[in-house]
């Protein structure tokens, strides 16, 4: 599976200065090029040092980490639910997104603020109102086509209708969908409408240098974080972009002038990962060691399916190890000797860091 999130944000706030260091981030990951898939579209790597464990002991052709879509959707103005700048394209883009990457300007500079002045909380209530109304008119437009079916007595259709009244009262408040509690079957029924507001949200604080370590500006997104139980990171677009631009060997004596421990992009897209449940499996062989990525409670055939659909259709049996036994017995016939490969069947819930070898006939 493959996941896309969107990075949005007003004018001025480093949106793009910050899609443009991902892009060229992951030109130099490690055996995984950087590719366009449309022009505002790039796929950046997750990094995992689990891959190099297994390198360890296994040796291979090429190690190809689990990655990320990033779209950059163009800025969001006031009045973008009404048709205001580029309106209906800026929420066509972001209504297919996974996740949204908000990026919240928390730096004083010379470039002005589309408000004239730096106020994180303002700045992701006008965001959030401008996707609520765009939520609020579509959930409309859905409740009078289903209060219309529901004339006919259909009670399935009289639950979907109740469970959109409800939905179109709260954004109506000004709440977007996140914001609700809602049940397995309203959320079914939700799904179908494509809300923008349901959608999970990481507050990326973009800071100059001097706020790496926290500001005013910061904690005021760490606490809308906070309340609506959102994903939340700090990062510096402007040094991300010069990260990407050194040699891979100038990069840690730079991130370490800096009092870093890696770059922040590789944080984002651990916490962009971690927003939406996702977890990681690997498959190693002479080939290739690869992570995949799955989500949260997937079975070991639908985990297999990731890698092939014929995988999951004819799937018999996984052979699962753990990189920790993988590195202290030294290698997969030394697990098999010592009985450390588990043979798992259909209802094996794969875990975050399982090695799996399945075995399929079609």
């Amino acid at each position: 599976m493959s996941l896309q999130a969107g990075i949005v944000g007003l004018p001025n706030v480093g949106k793009s200065t910050l899609f443009n260091a991902l892009t060229a981030a992951s030109v130099e990951a490690a055996n995984y090029p950087f590719a366009t898939i449309e022009p505002n579209v790039g796929v950046v790597p997750v990094p995992d040092a689990r891959l190099a464990e297994i390198n360890t002991v296994i040796a291979t052709e090429k190690v190809i980490p689990a990655t990320v879509e990033i779209l950059d959707i163009a800025g969001l103005v006031r009045g973008a639910s009404e048709g205001e700048g580029l309106g209906n394209q800026f929420l066509g883009h972001i209504r297919s997104v996974d996740a949204i990457l908000e990026v919240v300007r928390c730096f004083e500079g010379e470039v002005t603020h589309v408000d004239g002045s730096i106020d994180p909380r303002r700045d992701a209530e006008t965001i959030e109102l401008e996707l609520v109304l765009a939520d609020l008119a579509l959930a409309e437009r859905r409740l009078d086509r289903l209060t219309r079916a529901a004339r006919t007595g259909d009670k399935t259709v009289a639950g979907e209708r109740d469970t959109v009244e409800r939905l179109v009262r709260h954004l109506s408040d000004g709440t977007p969908a996140r914001k609700v509690a809602w049940s397995n079957d309203e959320r079914s029924v939700l799904a179908e409408v494509q809300l923008i507001t349901l959608k999970p949200v990481l507050y990326v604080c973009n800071v100059d240098e001097e706020g790496l370590g926290g500001n005013r500006f910061v904690d005021t997104v760490r606490e809308i974080a906070e309340e609506e139980g959102s994903g939340f990171v700090v990062i510096c677009a402007a040094i991300e972009a010069e990260i990407a631009q050194l040699p891979e060997v100038d990069r840690a004596g730079f991130l370490a002038d800096l009092g870093l421990e890696e770059p922040g992009l590789a944080v984002l897209a651990r916490e962009a990962y971690r927003l939406l449940g996702l977890e990681t499996f690997f498959t190693a062989g002479p080939k290739e060691i690869r992570a995949w990525t799955i989500r949260r409670g997937t079975r070991a055939p639908q985990a297999a399916g990731t890698i092939h659909t014929d995988f999951e259709k004819g799937f018999i049996r996984a052979e699962v190890y753990s990189i920790p036994d993988l590195t202290h017995h030294g290698s997969e016939a030394a697990l098999r000797t010592a009985g450390k490969i588990r043979v798992e069947g259909k209802d094996y819930v794969v875990a975050d860091g399982d090695v799996m070898h399945f075995r399929f006939n079609v």
